[in-house]
């Protein structure tokens, strides 16, 4: 039977019997053969509409306002990025769609940002041109990463850890949110550009709560089929970092953005990218070695890991 993705309540894995508990951590295990799972949540409707309406306002501005808000010299890790940069690994062309980053700001003698500055630099948003984005984004981004935390605790218990295995790796982690706008097709210039180039995400796990229009796709045994969660369910696939920690037993989750045929849509998404923190060893736990799974990764630094990423996807030094 070919692996599907699976709607996995987290809600009453947190909440339930034992046998709820149990149900959830199997439904897990099994849907991340996919790379991808659904989930309850308990993000509020309203705050969701507010991102939203906020985040619509600032992508309606002007080419040149939209440019003072850009972060040289941060990588993509927060602030404005136009269209036609960011270019998945391996894709000859830069993906149609442009984009807002945040997080949550370290203090600046915290040991993290004085020994790993680029992935905590001072945060950049609009709050001059669309009043009270601030107070809003920063609300939404603790809102989907204490869900990832949550999350997590259920991919710990699969992957045969404690349930707490990621906490520590994920506290004061460069979490970062990324609010996207795909521009309507025609507009875009020849040359073969999609709105997000097939590729996979190098964090732990990303969460994806919401999105104006369809054409996220995901490949599920070796095919492309359309991302279709039950209404007010979150999307989350796996990264690079947990392929690694989980000895590959848990794969990445490969995707893609396609417009529609006609092309005269524009979509937008806010996702959050849930890191381990820079300084940790990426390294296969016991649990997912043995004779029949034999080590497959040797151990990389996770600042290591993120900085080749965003070299190749075209961010680094930006």
């Amino acid at each position: 039977m070919d692996p599907a993705i699976l709607d996995v309540d987290l809600l009453a894995f947190e909440r339930g019997s034992e046998a709820a508990r149990m149900a959830a951590v199997d439904g897990v295990k099994r849907s991340l053969a996919t790379g991808f799972v659904y989930t309850s949540s308990d993000l509020p409707d309203d705050l969701l509409d507010s991102a939203y309406e906020l985040l619509q306002r600032f992508f309606a501005l002007d080419e040149e306002t939209k440019q003072r808000f850009r972060a040289p010299g941060a990588s993509g890790q927060t602030g404005y990025t136009g269209v036609l940069v960011e270019t998945a690994a391996g894709s000859a062309h830069p993906d149609w769609k442009e984009m807002l980053n945040w997080s949550s700001p370290l203090p600046a003698a915290h040991p993290l940002r004085r020994r790993f500055p680029a992935f905590y630099p001072e945060q950049v948003l609009p709050e001059e041109a669309v009043p009270g984005i601030t107070e809003v984004l920063g609300a939404f981004h603790r809102a989907i990463a204490d869900l990832q935390r949550r999350f997590l605790r259920v991919i710990a218990l699969g992957m045969g850890c404690s349930a707490d295995f990621f906490e520590e790796m994920v506290r004061e982690a460069p979490t970062l949110t990324r609010a996207l706008r795909y521009p309507p097709m025609p507009q875009a210039p020849p040359g073969g550009h999609l709105w997000a180039a097939p590729h996979g995400d190098i964090n732990l796990i990303t969460a994806l709560p919401r999105a104006t229009a369809p054409g996220l796709q995901v490949q599920v045994a070796g095919e492309w089929v359309d991302a279709q969660p039950p209404e007010g369910r979150v999307i989350i696939n796996t990264g690079l970092m947990l392929e690694r920690l989980s000895n590959g037993r848990i794969p990445t989750g490969w995707h893609r953005v396609v417009a529609p045929a006609d092309g005269a849509a524009e979509r937008y998404s806010v996702v959050q990218f849930c890191h381990a923190t820079p300084w940790t060893i990426l390294a296969p736990v016991s649990s997912c070695c043995d004779a029949d799974h034999p080590q497959r990764y040797s151990a990389l630094r996770a600042a290591d890991a993120l900085e080749e990423v965003l070299y190749r996807i075209n961010l680094l030094e930006r």
